[in-house]
Order: C-alpha cells, then sequence, then structure tokens
C-alpha cells in the first residue's frame, strides 16, 4: 500500500469513528432534552377569591378545596385572596394568604411548568379583570409554558342557565310556592353588573316569586321589596349569592340592625327565614367552576 492510500485510509477511518461516536453522543444529548420536553409536566392549580375573614365562611372554601381536589388529584391546589384587607385581617390572627401576584411567583420559584388561575368569582368584574392583568403579566414573561385564566361562575350564557338551575336545586323543601325566595348578590358599578339583571330575568322566567337583588348595584333592595308587595308575599326565604355568606350575608342581609333586608322586609310585614349558606357551600355550583377548571385545563 502506497504511502498516499494509507493516509487516506486513515482519514475515512477517523471520519467514520467521529460519526459513530460523535452521533450518538449527540442522539444521547439530544434524547436527554427531549425527555426534560416530554417528560410529565408539573401543573398546579391557582384558587383565587376575594377571600372572607369570617370563620364559619371557611366551609365553603373546603367544599371547593374538596371537589378541585378530587376531579384533578395531578395537579397541585394552591389558595390566593384578590383583598388585601381581608389577608391583613388573616394576617393579624397569624394566618397567611397570598395574593395572586404572590401565590403565582412561588409556583414559578417552584418550577411549575402548567398553572391554571381559576377565578372564584361570581361576575368578570373590577376583581377579576385585575387577575386576568396578573395572569397576562406572567404570560408575558413566559414565567411558565403555559399559563390559563378559567372563566368566573358567570360568563356565558350556558353559565347563566346553569346557574338558575342550580339556584332552583337549593330552594329550601319547606318553601312553599306562593313564598319569596330573595337572593342577595354583592353587586358592583362594573359594568358585568349586568349579569345579575339578566340572572334575575331568568329566574323570574322559571319562578315568578324568586327574586334578585344586591348590596352595591342594580337590582337593589328597594326594588325587590315593591317586587314582592305587589306580588303580595307574605314570606320570603333570603339567600345570600355570593361564594361564601360571610360578612355581607350576616350583617346586611340576616342582621339585626334596622338596615338589613331582613329588617326591612320584616318591617313592610314580610316574614323572613334567613339561610346561611354560600354558593360554594353547593356542589351544583362548585361544579360550574370544576368545569371552568377542566376547560382551562384543556389549554394548558
Amino acid at each position: 500500500m502506497t504511502r498516499s492510500k494509507w493516509v487516506i485510509g486513515v482519514v475515512a477511518l477517523c471520519v467514520f469513528w467521529a460519526i459513530g461516536t460523535i452521533a450518538p453522543g449527540m442522539a444521547v444529548g439530544g434524547a436527554a432534552h427531549g425527555g426534560e420536553e416530554h417528560k410529565s409536566p408539573k401543573v398546579g392549580i391557582l384558587l383565587v377569591a376575594f377571600g372572607s375573614s369570617e370563620t364559619s365562611a371557611q366551609v365553603s372554601f373546603e367544599n371547593i378545596q374538596r371537589k378541585v381536589t378530587a376531579a384533578f388529584p395531578a395537579a397541585d391546589v394552591r389558595w390566593a385572596y384578590t383583598s388585601h384587607v381581608i389577608r391583613a385581617k388573616l394576617a393579624d390572627r397569624g394566618k397567611a394568604l397570598d395574593s395572586p401576584t404572590l401565590a403565582l411567583a412561588r409556583l414559578q420559584d417552584e418550577g411549575f411548568t402548567r398553572v391554571v388561575v381559576q377565578s372564584l368569582h361570581t361576575i368578570a368584574g373590577a376583581e377579576y379583570q385585575d387577575l386576568e392583568r396578573t395572569v397576562n403579566g406572567f404570560k408575558a414573561m413566559e414565567a411558565f409554558q403555559k399559563i390559563v385564566l378559567g372563566d368566573p361562575l358567570m360568563v356565558t350564557r350556558a353559565d347563566v342557565a346553569a346557574v338558575v338551575t342550580a339556584i332552583t336545586g337549593i330552594i329550601p323543601k319547606e318553601r312553599k310556592q306562593s313564598d319569596a325566595v330573595v337572593l342577595m348578590g354583592h353587586g358592583t358599578c362594573h359594568p358585568a353588573s349586568a349579569y345579575y339583571s339578566a340572572l334575575a330575568f331568568q329566574l323570574q322566567l322559571k319562578d315568578a316569586n324568586i327574586f334578585l337583588g344586591t348590596v352595591e348595584g342594580f337590582p337593589d333592595m328597594a326594588l325587590v321589596q315593591n317586587q314582592m308587595q305587589a306580588r303580595h308575599i307574605q314570606k320570603a326565604f333570603l339567600m345570600p349569592f355570593m361564594s361564601v355568606a360571610g360578612e355581607h350575608a350576616k350583617n346586611d342581609m340576616a342582621g339585626d340592625d334596622s338596615d338589613s333586608w331582613k329588617s326591612l322586609f320584616s318591617k313592610a310585614g314580610i316574614e323572613c327565614v334567613p339561610v346561611m349558606k354560600g354558593t360554594a357551600e353547593y356542589d351544583a355550583f362548585v361544579g360550574i367552576w370544576v368545569g371552568h377548571i377542566r376547560s382551562a385545563m384543556e389549554g394548558i
């Protein structure tokens, strides 16, 4: 063999060896990287409520926790409160609750890759919009591979229909058809307050003696009272249309002060029976939120 042929043979052998060793090495490296890409994502669900400092209201949150954990056992479920006032009150009692921003930062720091942020608000009002901005901020920072915000209780026409069904399903069994059922919502000056009017209309179509009013919006208590008097209602079951039976339910709806709904209706000659349970204590309502989480999960 000539020297030149020998050199060519050695070079070819080196090239063949390089391809044979480097390529598998690259494949191993690629497989390892691919393994990172395809391994099971770390999924979190952040439940975000306005919050409540009332101890008795915690039963609502506990019910939501149970239902969400049962529906999504592979996800880590966390909580955040949007109300700074509520968080401060709880902090004074030694109970720390995160804001949505801090809760999401914790999830990012702990290596969560996919997160559903589920609003537990009733409508897409100011609190929900603030939460939406927070989620969009984390999305813009690419803090997670995927982050999706779940709808509040009522957004679509189907949501409103589901809420009507849920309400008619929780009416106290002792209520007679001639008795009224009065739901107290929170209300807001936000345009999303129109959902309360839409819901009130749908309820009236279902049962003319079911009324919905709000503490801080329209329809208000005075309108509800006028409607009941026009129908000669003598007895009314008062129920909070809020996730928890908190301060509004205790004071504004069922309190003994002269300006509570119970006192004002009683003064008008209507016997009142308060029902102190928030919507989140009923599985029918929690099921709507769980459905929104399931839809959000499809996005991650």
